[in-house]
């Protein structure tokens, strides 16, 4: 397997995921391994390396995938009174593949990093 769970599992179908909010380029799921409460994945579906880096997407897809981390968000704002919402880059990004985590609630686990 590449450092790309989200190619290469996610949205290949090999990995099932619970999907909560859907377009022909977005896919926003339930984390497959929770860190908060709540704990909602938006990824593009097609390969874009990081928010700094877009490989050869377009910058309009980037607005895409925010609106629908921005509906998400709001959802999960709505529902729990607060959230968050964040991306990682470098060796904090433990896929290569953009996506954004949008969370609510104290973590589950301690953070490995």
């Amino acid at each position: 397997m590449t450092e790309d769970f989200y190619c290469d599992e996610a949205l290949s179908g090999r990995t099932k995921v619970v999907v909560v909010a859907e377009t022909d380029e977005v896919l926003a799921f339930e984390h497959t391994r929770p860190f908060w409460p709540v704990h909602i994945v938006v990824v593009p579906k097609r390969h874009v390396p990081s928010l700094v880096d877009l490989g050869d997407a377009s910058v309009d897809l980037l607005q895409r995938v925010l609106e629908v981390v921005r509906q998400v968000a709001g959802r999960v704002e709505r529902e729990q009174g607060a959230c968050r919402v964040l991306t990682n880059l470098g060796r904090y990004q433990d896929s290569k593949h953009l996506h954004f985590h949008v969370c609510s609630g104290q973590p589950l686990q301690p953070d490995p990093a």
